[in-house]
């Protein structure tokens, strides 16, 4: 890529963000100013740099910028020197505008990139299990937009020739005019029998496909309320629907879970979820961050270094990364344990020791602090426990209960973090249907926000310490999972196939 290119037209795919090109992730991920679409995942703009500025210019309710503004926008952020991303819905190419913003930026004497996207023309049907081409059924395929001027005088012609030119017609843009198209296809000789249907939200959780004849699909698509945006599919590919369908079938399609761990700690359970099908509301309802000061921590790793500890016992993989960190800032390194015994609970915490080369002499079978108690047995020598600023004391009174010294020291604390105004909207209008908690504090914050009535609602907490904190603030605890991880909680999930 040359330098004096300042515009890169990205092609964001149809709706799941996991759809964009390598490239066009490549160019988001290095931008100045992104200028966007509605249809453009949230999540592909959570990957722009925080400090590049995010511009909106798609549809509102009622409202549409006219074309000659965005071009401006992008000529005027591009002259001010800024790497401009402009992130649209689909392919840049396929009724995208893609080429009238080309052309003005030809014209303004800019250079600019095209990066091709996966366009909703193919990609939502295969979403809804229905290829527009298949060996014997259909072997073409024609992509239009619904809107038509039948104002037109070769209008009549212009549909003969669309009704018998392709065994497959894909319509985008066209659930205002779908009635007026399905009379219009009729008329021109296309069969009132054949198969049709209609992807609403193609690609996304939110996805719904309604199955009829060309003749009924316009009165059973307003039946069940479908709206923007839409893609209707007409052609006999649509009875592969059946033998085809995938993304709709999986176990937790639909179901709106409210993850509220914290943002570094999320991707993996929001990747494992969203791939379950779920719509992940995710409510970062906490932060980790520095305790008020280190001397504690430090002060506690010196004695680990000069073999005052019989065991370290981490409880988090947070616990891990900031003990280390200081370790560093103290230099020293993993040789601090040398004659120390190493506990970890949990996976997580075992995978986090075992990166920094540290395989842990114990982890108990069952991830809680009575069974760390009973793994670890009756002691007399001094435990070093780093933990958040404010913990429950199960783990602590555990230990002590079986004659441990336990030495437990601050190394992170979790406190309240931001929350998106549209994801408070959300859960403040009870949008969901599962809200998870990994943890008390967790628990704590989230009802701080939002307030304990959740009827209706499934709650799953990972564990008995986690679940006790949410019956004490009033909560009905449905699903603590046999294994207390993210994984089994989710596995868990899918077994108790809560109603969506």
């Amino acid at each position: 890529m040359t330098e004096d290119v300042r515009v890169f037209l990205v092609g964001a795919g149809p709706g799941d963000p996991g759809l964009i090109t390598r490239r066009g992730l490549e160019l988001l991920r290095a931008c100045d100013v992104v200028l966007y679409d509605r249809l453009v995942s949230p999540a592909l703009l959570d990957e722009a740099p925080a400090a590049a500025e995010r511009v909106f210019v798609g549809k509102k309710v009622g409202e549409v910028l006219p074309q000659a503004t965005i071009d401006a926008l992008i000529v005027e952020h591009a002259r001010a020197g800024r790497r401009v991303v402009r992130l649209k819905g689909g392919d840049p190419f396929v009724f995208g505008r893609g080429a009238d913003e080309a052309q003005a930026l030809a014209a303004a004497g800019i250079r600019f990139e095209i990066v091709p996207g996966i366009t909703s023309a193919v990609a939502v049907p295969a979403y809804a299990g229905i290829p527009v081409t298949h060996s014997g059924v259909s072997s073409s395929f024609t992509v239009l937009t619904a809107h038509e001027s039948a104002a037109r005088p070769d209008s009549p012609e212009r549909w003969r020739q669309l009704a018998s030119g392709a065994q497959t017609l894909v319509f985008l843009m066209g659930v205002g005019a779908l009635e007026d198209t399905v009379e219009r296809l009729i008329d021109a000789g296309r069969d009132a029998d054949e198969p049709a249907a209609i992807i609403e939200w193609g690609t996304t959780p939110q996805q719904r496909t309604i199955v009829a004849t060309l003749a009924t699909i316009a009165d059973a698509a307003r039946e069940a309320g479908i709206q923007p945006p839409a893609t209707t599919i007409v052609g006999e590919v649509v009875r592969l629907r059946t033998a085809v369908e995938w993304f709709e079938a999986r176990p937790l399609f639909g179901l709106r879970v409210v993850v509220t761990r914290p943002k570094i700690d999320s991707a993996s359970m929001t990747q494992a979820l969203s791939d379950l099908g779920a719509d992940v509301i995710h409510a970062p309802v906490l932060e980790i961050a520095d305790p008020p000061a280190w001397d504690e921590l430090d002060g506690a790793l010196k004695r680990l270094d000069d073999d005052a500890f019989e065991w370290a016992v981490f409880a988090s993989a947070h616990a891990v990364a900031k003990t280390f960190e200081r370790l560093a800032a103290l230099g020293l390194d993993a040789r601090a344990f040398r004659n120390s015994k190493v506990a970890a609970v949990g996976p997580s915490t075992q995978e986090a020791l075992v990166a920094r080369g540290i395989n842990p002499d114990l982890v108990p079978s069952t991830y809680t602090a009575k069974e760390l108690a009973r793994s670890l047995g009756s002691g007399s020598g001094s435990i070093f426990l780093p933990r958040p600023v404010e913990a429950p004391r199960g783990i602590v009174d555990n230990l002590k209960s079986a004659g441990w010294d336990v030495v437990e020291v601050a190394a992170y604390e979790t406190r309240p973090a931001e929350i998106t105004d549209e994801i408070k909207a959300r859960i403040s209008q009870a949008d969901f249907d599962v809200v998870t908690f990994l943890s008390p504090s967790a628990v704590g914050a989230f009802t701080d926000l939002f307030g304990s009535s959740l009827e209706g609602k499934l709650v799953a907490c990972i564990g008995p310490s986690t679940a006790a904190a949410a019956e004490a603030r009033g909560l009905r605890v449905d699903l603590v999972p046999e294994e207390h991880t993210a994984e089994g909680l989710i596995a868990a999930l899918v077994d108790a196939k809560p109603p969506r």
